[in-house]
């Protein structure tokens, strides 16, 4: 594929590329297996020492394709499907934070992820120190430790809205020798392409967006190629260092730009197994042709019910970046000058109680746990989606008690805002 293509003209002729006679669309290779002529050749494969395709937990070519896409589109070197969002996250810093490792992630992500690096991975000895992201460089790198692995924190958080500044985040990791991961699932490469900012890592639930139609749970993680890993070989024994389980092979050496996606597919997917089906894979790809034009009319239809919200008198506040008066206005104009995504925080006058009664009283708006696809939705985060969270950790992520999380579908605008609008009456 020409990289001088554009964005869009990638969303539709990227990942697949049929040769003479071969299957216009991609094809929905439905195998878990794939069939050698002699036994070194899958030796071969399982040394590490070929390419090609033996078992889908490891590969498949459907999947390759569709990842090989979504590299193409935040222009990275090389990328992987997960069976998740979560499972990219958890992929992406465990590939290099083992028991004993830490690492610096904003207060202002989704409440799963916000579990996943504050619960779930100390069991397993991994430390994690929250930061708020506003706050100043100093203050940042005082949470950072001689163990620290990564830095991670979200384009656009999810549910506060919180637009980061990645050239901030960028330097804070790099000054301290680690690399900066990035949730990109609310902006996708089509509004914002973190490497270009510095980035070195980029993950997505591409559920969300990617998708877009709420069929297919999935995830990516895609990899700059950018990290000097043999630079800080102390800090990454996991790519710098021998493999014994590969017959010592040190990713990092012998893959180079390739060696962490590499690491990450031949060892993590290989023993944990949070792989894509083919078919979702399949049904990712049909979304990802349509991205370019979904995520504009997201990003139109949200900036007028953002001003309709902002502008009504039952409304107590409104956060979406592309108001001029939202603190994230600047930094959204200059990390995504085309638009943010379709997503919003806003909160009623009144209650919880009232915040219910709003919610409630929607008819074509659906209050469901999913975000970000074809239909508008809503969803009272304190009470679905972070309900996990203490008290405390709901303010310090920025989630307060009225917040509601709207996602703006790409409906006709009108009918939106006239179903939000006799939904305010019921307060």
């Amino acid at each position: 594929m020409e990289n001088g293509y554009r964005i869009e003209t990638k969303c539709i002729q990227s990942g697949w590329k049929p040769g003479c006679g071969e299957p216009r669309v991609l094809p929905i290779y439905q195998s878990t297996t794939f069939k050698y002529d002699d036994s070194d050749q899958m030796g071969r494969l399982f040394d590490l020492e070929a390419e090609g395709y033996f078992y889908t937990r490891l590969q498949n070519p459907t999947n390759d394709a569709v990842a090989a896409k979504i590299t193409e589109l935040e222009g990275g070197f090389a990328g992987m499907l997960t069976s998740s969002g979560q499972a990219a996250n958890y992929y992406a810093v465990f590939n290099i934070c083992e028991a004993g490792g830490h690492i610096v992630c904003s207060n202002s992500i989704y409440g799963g992820t916000y579990n996943l690096f504050g619960t779930t991975m100390k069991k397993q000895g991994i430390e994690c120190t929250f930061v708020n992201p506003d706050a100043s460089y100093e203050e940042l790198s005082a949470a950072f430790r001689l163990d620290t692995k990564a830095v991670f924190a979200e384009t656009i958080s999810n549910p506060s809205i919180v637009v980061l500044d990645i050239e901030k985040f960028a330097r804070l990791a790099h000054d301290h020798g680690v690399p900066l991961i990035v949730d990109n699932t609310f902006a996708t490469p089509i509004n914002c392409r973190p490497f270009e900012w510095g980035a070195d890592i980029v993950t997505h639930s591409t559920t969300k967006y990617m998708d877009g139609h709420a069929m297919a749970v999935g995830g990516a993680i895609i990899d700059s190629g950018n990290f000097d890993w043999m630079a800080h070989a102390d800090k990454f024994p996991g790519l710098t260092t021998k493999d014994e389980s590969y017959h010592g092979i040190v990713y990092a050496e012998k893959f180079g730009k390739g060696a962490f996606i590499t690491k990450a597919t031949a060892q993590l997917m290989r023993d944990l197994g949070s792989i894509p089906s083919p078919m979702n894979a399949f049904l990712l790809n049909v979304g990802l042709e349509t991205l370019h034009l979904r995520m504009a009319r997201h990003c139109e239809n949200a900036q007028k019910v953002a001003e309709f919200l902002n502008g009504h008198e039952k409304v107590a506040w409104v956060n979406y970046a592309g108001l001029s008066d939202n603190p994230y206005y600047e930094l959204a104009q200059k990390y995504m000058p085309g638009g943010t995504c379709g997503v919003m925080a806003f909160g009623v006058r009144g209650d919880r109680e009232a915040a219910m009664r709003f919610m409630d009283s929607l008819k074509l708006t659906a209050i469901v746990t999913h975000v970000a696809d074809a239909r508008t939705c809503i969803l009272h985060p304190a009470s679905h989606t972070h309900r996990q969270m203490s008290e405390a950790e709901l303010n310090e992520a920025g989630i307060r008690p009225d917040l509601m999380r709207l996602s703006i579908g790409i409906e006709n605008v009108e009918d939106i805002i006239a179903d939000l609008a006799e939904a305010l009456k019921a307060i």
